[in-house]
């Protein structure tokens, strides 16, 4: 029996992904092991989303000396497709986000000691099959993630989640549904629905308002959270879910990413700040005590001094739980590469620590019950 090592790298949709995989191979018949020491195939789950964690990825998988069959799954295998075997000789294979379902066979391809004079690329499936979602596997067995969509259509114009995982595609609810009880029936009460945008989600008639209530409704579920929500598609509906609904966390991931409706503009993230600043009104109003938190670019191609102290000035106002801050990475094919960025490395370190501290201190003082204090 082969033994297998997932390395998964990235946000909580590769874990899901991740986990999907294993139950695929488990099922498939090879076993699933905790560390790459023991296993005879590696396959990395990776993220494309900043160059530095492409970076890290090209650095682990030059470390093996070909003992080893390689697999490069996710973001990257799609960004790179064939072009990967020649960034690193080590790959024996290469599968995008909507065509991980196949590995179980491209392995079968790969058996029987050829795979060191054989290449695999898997890249060109617009959508998965519904079925890789009930395998079964969760490698937390308390908590389990669920997709409810993949892909993406914002465009934002630094980001290449459209590229590599495609335009925005949703499950039919019935069968997130499904997928919700058979994890609480092994255990798992506790759900995050997981989606690139998850609030824009549209079965029919059933919006993401509606299918957070038939879920919050299924017998055995304990705690409901999701992730990740874009300001353009929230509204007090919205806000009024997450009050209302008693085992739904009093939580809500907004992403920000700029304080500046020039650079907002840039970004194609289709809001103002003010609009940003009516919605999160809203929802302090609505959801009492609530937590808020964001995500927040620094150093995008031509944002001036002046645009990053709004940002500044906007974090210090609005007082975030907590907030993921970035420096702007250049990603293909993506609009904002083409601008120039002339804002150096240190340039962006000096505003991403400065925002960074910031938060920093907002979020100590808010965990320590002085919501109002001077930071």
């Amino acid at each position: 029996m082969k033994k297998i090592f997932i390395r998964t790298l990235g946000c909580q949709m590769n874990i899901r992904d991740s986990e999907v995989i294993c139950g695929l191979l488990k099922k498939a018949g090879y076993q699933i092991c905790s560390s790459d020491g023991e296993a005879d195939i590696v396959i990395f789950n990776t993220c494309s989303v900043r160059q530095h964690a492409e970076d890290r990825v090209w650095s682990l998988i030059g470390s093996y000396k070909g003992s080893k069959i390689i697999g490069l799954v996710g973001c990257m295998a799609q960004n790179y497709k064939e072009r990967a075997f020649q960034r690193e000789a080590n790959i024996s294979f290469v599968a995008g986000p909507q065509d991980i379902y196949k590995i179980p066979e491209i392995l079968d391809k790969l058996a029987g000691g050829e795979f060191f004079e054989r290449k695999i690329w898997e890249v060109d499936s617009s959508q998965r099959p519904e079925e890789i979602y009930h395998t079964g596997f969760f490698q937390d067995k308390s908590h389990a993630y669920v997709v409810i969509s993949e892909g993406c259509s914002n465009f934002c114009s630094y980001c290449v989640v459209p590229y590599v995982r495609g335009s925005l595609r949703h499950r039919k609810s019935k069968n997130i549904l499904m997928e919700i009880q058979g994890a609480i029936s092994n255990g798992a009460a506790r759900i995050t629905l997981l989606g690139q945008n998850v609030n824009a989600y549209q079965d029919n008639h059933i919006n993401f308002t509606k299918l957070l209530e038939q879920a919050n409704a299924l017998e055995g579920l304990a705690e409901l959270n999701f992730f990740t929500s874009h300001p353009k598609d929230a509204n007090a509906g919205f806000f009024q879910a997450i009050r209302d609904l008693d085992k739904l966390n009093k939580s809500l991931h907004l992403p920000l990413q700029s304080g500046s409706d020039r650079i907002l503009k840039l970004m194609n993230r289709g809001y103002s700040v003010k609009e940003y600043l009516d919605l999160i009104d809203s929802y302090r109003r609505i959801v009492k005590g609530g937590l808020l938190t964001t995500d927040i670019i620094v150093g995008f191609p031509t944002e001036t001094d002046e645009e990053f102290e709004e940002t500044y000035d906007l974090v210090k106002k609005t007082r975030f739980n907590a907030a993921y801050i970035f420096k702007y990475s250049p990603r293909p094919n993506t609009k904002a590469a083409k601008i120039a960025d002339l804002l150096s490395k240190e340039g962006k370190e000096k505003r991403h620590k400065k925002l960074l501290d910031l938060q920093r201190r907002i979020s100590n003082s808010l965990r320590a019950g002085n919501k109002h204090a001077k930071v």
